[in-house]
């Protein structure tokens, strides 16, 4: 009778979970738009049959065919919460007992979107209206003569069907994309590179293999210890007794490999907290607005949060407000437990100098002198980065469209010019990254922000988990803004970096996927 009792009680349990379980999908579905279930359907393409996918109307169906096909049940929900943080619904995942950082932290383990349909809906997200136009003209004889305009999804998911595109050849892609926009081809060459560059590098004994995969997780290069194999970066093979490694294979990216076997060449980056970020976005001045540097701002806080650091951003100083800033900052003890400091100025400029919104100049060398070793111990040995967006001389005109990070040119004046090695302190563990060369303006788009910091947020996630140092990320970030040119066709820009850095500056790999 007690057993019988007992199978009851589990029946009618099991009977409960599965009903609130039900409840829960029911409700992120209610909560979903068509566009949703529209990303949702493609992400889950190699996971169910396209005639079954072709048929569903609602989240809800999706749901219904993942858990027949097992990928989904009341124990694991894993794969529901991976599908809302792919198409940013984070706010949905508290309906599953998620955050969004808990599901960054289990990706890499738990993830089962594959690279190629990650990158094909990453594209999809960044391919504009006009963008998407270009591209049905460019491949009109690949497409149904009668076909309505499509969505770029849509238009993806065909060219799958006609083979095409596949995991293995995404170069009409890579066509359409350096025709139409360029800066599309970042997302494919990532993932070109990331599926091709595996290869075996060196063969340990236990304990070395353990040790070995410990000292690469120190420095940044493994994001964990695996004992089992590892679909990305680094995969340690082992024992089929998990957690007893006998001779092992590393596989992980050939250009991590002189970082990785020189690292007492490199910056510490092990300690508990990464360093601090400060931005100065100032937008409003007396007779002047800089529009399009929220979205500089925006960016930089997505990308050095990415990074590990805690970013605090400050809008609209005088030029009395920016020392005191940096003097608050100076003295702030928690620089002990953090590896670097980092700041950013987006300002208007002139030559070694940038203005505070009361139009008065404040000397870069004045800024970056509050850090030195003398008077900020804390960041003694320590890199300390400097990125200035701002012009450095005012002598173009502004074209449609593009604003100069400068006051209005004034003819009649003649500006003293600063080296650029004179705008950082003469010891060591300084870097200087300015937007434009001495004398020079730098350009802004009032919508999509200036080419300088839009480059540097964009090379920082191509190349930071590829174990690039900071000065080849930012020889590449010179070539990006080297290559642009005014809506006039006439005006060009170049960025400038100065630096006194004794080694090698290399960010972590970041556990979670690059913000945008």
């Amino acid at each position: 009778l007690l057993s019988g009792r007992e199978t009851v009680g589990s029946s009618n349990m099991e009977k409960d979970v599965s009903l609130t379980f039900h409840q829960q999908l029911l409700l992120i579905s209610d909560n979903l738009v068509t566009e949703d279930v529209a990303a949702l359907k493609f992400l889950c393409m190699d996971l169910l049959q396209l005639s079954k996918l072709e048929g569903v109307k609602s989240a809800a169906d999706i749901f219904q065919h993942l858990m027949a096909q097992d990928y989904l049940n009341a124990e694991d929900t894993f794969l529901i919460a991976e599908l809302l943080y792919r198409i940013k619904c984070h706010s949905l995942l508290e309906k599953l007992g998620y955050t969004k950082e808990k599901v960054q932290e289990h990706l890499h383990e738990k993830g089962r979107i594959s690279p190629y349909r990650q990158m094909l809906y990453e594209l999809s997200e960044n391919i504009t209206n006009e963008m998407l136009k270009e591209i049905i003209f460019l491949l009109e004889k690949h497409l149904p003569k009668r076909w309505i305009t499509p969505s770029a999804l849509d238009l993806l998911t065909l060219l799958e069907k006609q083979g095409l595109l596949t995991e293995d050849n995404v170069q009409i892609l890579r066509c359409v994309c350096e025709t139409v926009s360029p800066d599309l081809l970042e997302t494919i060459d990532c993932y070109e590179k990331a599926k091709g560059e595996k290869f075996v590098v060196y063969i340990f004994s236990p304990p070395d293999v353990q040790t070995a995969a410990k000292l690469l997780k120190k420095f940044g290069v493994l994001p964990s210890f695996c004992p089992k194999m590892h679909k990305k970066r680094c995969v340690l093979l082992s024992a089929e007794q998990e957690g007893t490694p006998v001779d092992g294979v590393f596989y992980f990216n050939p250009r991590l490999e002189l970082n990785t076997w020189n690292l007492k060449f490199c910056y510490k980056m092990d300690g508990p907290h990464r360093g601090f970020c400060l931005i100065i976005n100032n937008v409003n001045f007396n007779s002047s607005q800089r529009k399009g540097s929220c979205k500089d701002v925006e960016q930089l806080e997505r990308v050095f949060t990415w990074l590990g650091l805690d970013v605090m951003t400050y809008t609209d100083l005088a030029s009395g407000d920016i020392i005191k800033l940096m003097q608050t900052w100076q003295h702030v003890q928690d620089h002990k437990d953090r590896n670097c400091f980092i700041c950013c100025v987006l300002s208007h400029g002139k030559s070694g100098a940038i203005y505070g919104t009361d139009d008065k100049l404040v000397s870069i060398r004045v800024l970056t002198s509050h850090f030195t070793a003398n008077q900020c111990p804390q960041l003694a040995a320590k890199p300390k980065l400097f990125f200035i967006q701002a012009c450095q001389g005012n002598n173009i005109q502004r074209p449609v469209y593009v604003d100069t990070d400068g006051p209005t040119p004034d003819s009649s004046s003649v500006q003293d010019r600063v080296s650029l090695s004179e705008s950082i302190p003469e010891e060591a563990d300084f870097l200087l990254g300015m937007a434009t060369v001495d004398g020079c303006v730098s350009f802004r788009h009032i919508e999509e922000g200036s080419w300088y910091i839009q480059a540097l947020c964009r090379k920082l996630q191509l190349l930071v988990p590829r174990g690039e140092d900071i000065l080849s990320i930012l020889t590449q970030v010179n070539e990006d803004v080297a290559k642009r040119v005014s809506p006039s066709g006439t005006k060009k820009q170049m960025p400038q970096p100065a630096y006194t850095l004794r080694r090698k500056f290399i960010f972590p790999i970041p556990l979670a996927p690059p913000p945008s």
